[in-house]
């Protein structure tokens, strides 16, 4: 059951391009429609049965401490007793997820994080993600695709929006990570990684390991790094242009937001390829 598998969720960089919002901050606690990033991406995960998740902290990792210590108190009413400090909740948080917050480092790198929190994975699959970027991908048909080919990762392609590295791609394999070069019908990794235990294998707790770099490519070459091709909606919070798009898709209605959608295969939203760039000249 999905329930039993669980999602790592990337959240301990430094958000440096975003640093009107990250300077007292964390970006995975940057806000879009008044929730952060990492709670939107946990809903989606949740949406199709996932509800353990382990956090991979970094920078100001007290700051995603703090919101899930109290985290059972949003949108309730409650009762404080001033003199005992008692506290009674008069409703339970709709919520019902195991959240295991993990102290990888301050300064280590995506590789490092996810080898140092594999100590809280016990099964034999589970999900990885970034804790900026959100996407309408069906988690559900991506683990069947996984689970399909039998190789040790797999990731989720996005249509590349011309500023990241593609994947340079034989079918549904992947064969190597190249620099932002257009192959026509071109791919960048947007996240949603599925992947086998056995796939540690390629990672260290190195503070230097870079997940993107020697692990990933190395799995490719060892022919275990497939893809799975994501036409849909996909983006990624890295700059304060894309935190400001985030927030009016949020305001028409939020492509990502497939827990509201009774059938995601009939969703009346715009064309997921929006133009970000008109949508951010709109009042």
């Amino acid at each position: 059951m999905n329930k039993n598998i669980p999602v790592m969720i990337l959240a301990g960089g430094f958000g440096t391009r975003l640093r009107e919002e990250t300077e007292f901050k964390p970006k995975p606690m940057v806000q879009i429609g008044g929730k952060p990033i990492l709670w939107h991406i946990m809903k989606i995960y949740s949406h199709y049965g996932f509800s353990k998740f382990i956090v991979c902290l970094g920078y100001k990792g007290s700051y995603i401490k703090d919101y899930f210590k109290h985290f059972h108190l949003q949108g309730v009413d409650v009762t404080v007793d001033t003199k005992t400090g008692r506290m009674v909740s008069h409703q339970q948080n709709d919520e019902d997820w195991e959240v295991t917050l993990v102290e990888t480092g301050q300064n280590c790198f995506t590789g490092g994080r996810v080898a140092r929190a594999a100590k809280y994975v016990d099964s034999d699959t589970f999900m990885l993600t970034y804790g900026d970027g959100l996407s309408d991908v069906n988690i559900t048909k991506l683990l069947e695709f996984h689970n399909s080919h039998g190789k040790l990762a797999t990731l989720t392609g996005a249509k590349n929006p011309f500023r990241f590295g593609n994947l340079k791609l034989d079918g549904q394999k992947v064969d190597e990570f190249v620099e932002k070069k257009d192959f026509g019908d071109s791919w960048i990794n947007g996240g949603f990684f599925v992947l086998n235990k056995e796939f540690l294998k390629y990672l260290s707790t190195d503070s230097k390991c870079v997940l993107e770099k020697q692990p990933l490519s190395l799995a490719a070459k060892d022919g275990n790094l497939m893809v799975y091709k994501h036409a849909g909606f996909w983006q990624c919070m890295d700059t304060l242009r894309d935190h400001e798009s985030l927030q009016k898709l949020w305001k028409i209605g939020a492509p990502w937001k497939v827990w509201d959608y009774v059938d995601q295969d009939k969703m009346s939203f715009p064309s997921p390829r929006i133009d970000l760039g008109s949508l951010l000249k709109t009042e």
